[in-house]
């Protein structure tokens, strides 16, 4: 049964609530505070809580979007001829999405398996991410150890210096790009850790979460990279 349409000022109240907290999550990140979203919109948390039972209601509506964008990065590389340079392009897209929007800073680091349409655009983003790893790898070019996982510390470390840098993130985040791309080439590549396996990836995203209020399964097998 379809829903029916929202009312004229309940469909405005919506729209600013949606404008709202997408300006207060890029600001803060997606635990940003809900009273203030709720200020900024210019309605009482009554109505924000009734258009949006709970936080994770309100991240799947903004961040959708928020996701599209890190596809779009991925597949702007995968479209690049040199594999280095291709998964260059995409990791430093990535990174300068995170400075300049804390909520995909924190997005892409989540299990959201209980959101469909945020999941259906992760997998195919991380799919991408491991033909850019292939690719450059088969190339010579990319340390022969590095895995998704890698991309994803990465990711987590440029999200927590974004968080606590303030007013220098964008030129901090540039430069730590920088070194950590150094760092994967494979003429600089020495031995030493792994990254963490898989399962214990997607467990520590699991863990991180539930912090946002996302339903996750309690032991999920699957990689990171599908």
């Amino acid at each position: 049964m379809q829903a029916e349409p929202l009312r004229a000022d309940a469909e405005r109240n919506r729209q600013a609530l949606l404008a709202a907290a997408r300006a207060v999550m890029s600001e803060q990140g997606l635990d940003a505070p809900l009273d203030e979203i709720a200020r900024r919109a210019g309605v009482g948390n009554a109505t924000l809580y009734r258009r949006f039972p709970t936080r994770t209601d309100l991240i799947v509506a903004v961040c959708a979007e928020r996701m599209a964008e890190h596809v779009r990065a991925v597949e702007d590389a995968l479209a690049e001829p040199d594999s280095w340079e291709a998964l260059r392009h995409y990791i430093t897209a990535a990174a300068a999405l995170q400075a300049r929007d804390r909520a995909i800073g924190d997005l892409v680091t989540l299990e959201v398996s209980s959101a469909p349409e945020i999941e259906r655009l992760r997998v195919r983003a991380v799919r991408g991410i491991q033909t850019l790893i292939e690719r450059a790898k088969a190339a010579g070019t990319l340390r022969a150890d590095c895995r998704a996982e890698d991309v994803l510390i990465l990711l987590q470390s440029n999200a927590g210096l974004i968080e606590r840098s303030k007013q220098v993130a964008e030129s901090a985040s540039q430069r730590l790009v920088h070194l950590l791309l150094d760092g994967l080439r494979a003429d600089a590549a020495t031995n030493g850790p792994l990254a963490p396996s898989p399962r214990r990836m997607r467990a520590a995203m699991r863990e991180r979460s539930r912090d946002f209020g996302f339903e996750v399964p309690a032991d999920d097998r699957r990689p990171w990279a599908r």
